[in-house]
């Protein structure tokens, strides 16, 4: 194989890439529509009731589920609302089932455009719905804190205090047996979980049983996908972690087949790119899982064991939610498993790495688009020595090219003749033609996983570079990048061999052309890592030419 066909072994890798991207974007189903994109006077979703409707979860124990119940819609009343604004939060609470409702992540833009136009990640509104539903089923004691039941709170308002690190927001709620229950939300600075925990005292004068639950509802909506919104190229939906295994659920599939499990260390969540709610039981308690569909509304439930309380005996009951963006510190900080939500795909061994690498760098340099330099800079130190016995052997053939004109003049119709004379002429030279392809080969997989970091880590979300670049993770909206791209593709053409068969030599000239239209639409960020390289690239196979051109 000699060096012409080089790149066109990479053009062919290349579109197998973009034809499989596409391939997986297909595979991947219905796509829910991101709440914050929903027009406030959208039509209800076809065969779907009243946006909120919901099952409460049945006891672990129980022979029969619980009975469905409705939760109102948008344009019913609910009960009096508590407003909570922290840090990175500003949310509504429901004294209705004592709930977390309309999240509005502070520091995340829809768009960068449009700052004030912020990302609302749970929401209740006209045709779509995105919560998570909380409480506490009963037995033996009548009325039941589930999150249907009315609470009560002190104030109106709560606010994170400058100064202060933490937030907690009490919520009251009894009924007329006796039974209490205080429900305690505490919120921290810069974080986006949430630790919830129920502090139950029967007072009822007989034994009961008691479990918590949560519960995410969320409304399945038809695909919107777009060549140029990088939103449509990641999964939304469903999710599940049984302690072990990370699996994302199909809706339609569960529409038929609900999935159901006792599951200890593991948790729910619902996602879309860049943003989760995600819900985590108790530590070391099996709960018992269930995700399905009900009339157009994706359910997951997980509910805890029962636990016994005595006449006067108190009982407490935990979970923990993460509702906002995936930043990998914090997900890893709240539940095992949790930061595989970020979704690099088949390369996640390969993408995990170049993410812990990249953000080593970010801290030190402060800007993600010179990060990304420097990652270029040392995957090619990495890579050095196999690219410096590639450039060698492109070199010492680049150099034989008037040799192997010769023998192609004088071979001109004997073929078997030429390959026999051109390999010996490689075997005399020490050159091997096929060494060219190998660098290529080994970095496509890594090219692949850092569009995948790119394109999936929340923290490169609307970063700027520098310049005209405001936003690694979209194209560049000048395309300047990938024509620079392009022209440096050019001169590493310059820099080997020329192909001596005419077609060849016109396929190689449209190649920059074809790839310079590819990566105008893939993230600034990954153009950056391919200029950065190509640049590298001709930086050492300029040198080397010299040194074996002085030989």
């Amino acid at each position: 194989m000699d060096n012409r066909r080089i790149f066109l072994w990479a053009g062919l890798l290349f579109v197998y890439f973009v034809v499989y991207q596409t391939w997986v974007r297909e595979q991947r189903g219905p796509q829910q529509v991101p709440t914050a994109e929903i027009a406030a006077d959208a039509p209800a979703i076809p065969g779907e009731v009243a946006p909120g409707d919901a099952d409460l979860p049945a006891l672990p124990d129980s022979e029969a589920a619980a009975a469905p119940q409705d939760l109102p819609g948008p344009s019913e009343s609910r009960g009096p609302q508590i407003s909570v604004r922290t840090d990175v939060f500003d949310l509504v609470i429901d004294t209705r089932g004592g709930d977390i409702r309309d999240v509005t992540l502070l520091e995340y833009p829809l768009r960068k455009s449009d700052p004030g136009d912020l990302v609302e990640l749970l929401h209740n509104g006209p045709g779509y719905l995105f919560e998570v539903h909380t409480g506490l089923r009963t037995r033996g004691s009548g009325e039941e804190p589930n999150h249907l039941a009315q609470f009560s709170a002190a104030a109106e308002s709560f606010v994170l205090e400058d100064g202060a690190d933490e937030l907690i927001v009490p919520l009251r709620w009894t009924n007329a047996d006796g039974l209490v229950v205080e429900k305690i939300y505490r919120f921290r600075r810069g974080s986006y979980r949430v630790d919830l925990e129920y502090r139950v005292e029967n007072g009822t004068g007989a034994e009961i049983g008691a479990a918590s639950y949560v519960q995410l509802a969320r409304s399945h909506a038809p695909p919107k996908r777009s060549m140029t919104d990088v939103d449509s190229y990641s999964f939304i939906g469903p999710v599940f972690y049984d302690g072990r295994k990370y699996e994302k659920l199909d809706a339609e599939d569960i529409a038929t087949e609900p999935v159901s499990a006792a599951v200890t260390g593991g948790w729910i969540a619902s996602i879309q790119h860049h943003f989760l709610a995600a819900v985590v039981p108790a530590a070391g308690e099996t709960y018992t899982y269930n995700s399905g569909m009900r009339r157009g509304t994706v359910m997951q439930s997980a509910i805890g064991p029962v636990k016994s309380l005595s006449p006067g005996a108190s009982e407490s009951f935990a979970e923990t939610l993460f509702v906002g963006p995936k930043l990998q510190d914090q997900l890893e900080a709240t539940a095992d498993g949790l930061k595989l939500t970020v979704d690099y795909g088949m390369l996640t061994i390969i993408a995990q790495p170049l993410f812990w690498v990249l953000n080593w760098l970010h801290k030190l340099i402060g800007n993600w688009g010179w990060a990304i330099i420097f990652l270029t800079v040392l995957i090619k130190i990495a890579f050095y020595k196999l690219s410096e016995t590639s450039g060698r052997s492109m070199a010492k053939m680049r150099k034989m090219q008037p040799r192997i004109k010769h023998l192609q003049e004088r071979y001109a119709d004997d073929r078997q003749a030429l390959s026999k004379a051109m390999m010996e002429l490689y075997r005399k030279e020490k050159i091997n033609p096929a060494s060219g392809c190998l660098p290529i080969l080994i970095q496509m997989p890594v090219f692949i996983a850092l569009y995948w970091v790119l394109l999936e880590s929340v923290e490169l979300r609307q970063a700027p570079w520098m310049l005209w670049i405001d936003d690694l993770s979209v194209r560049d909206p000048f395309f300047i990048l990938p024509v620079l791209m392009g022209v440096t593709m050019l001169i590493q053409q310059r820099l080997n061999p020329a192909p001596p068969d005419p077609v060849q030599a016109k396929i190689m000239m449209v190649l920059p052309i074809v790839f310079t239209v590819f990566f105008a639409f893939f993230p600034a960020g990954l153009v950056i890592y391919w200029f950065t390289n190509n640049l590298l690239s001709i930086a050492q196979q300029w040198r080397i030419n010299k040194l074996v051109g002085a030989d």
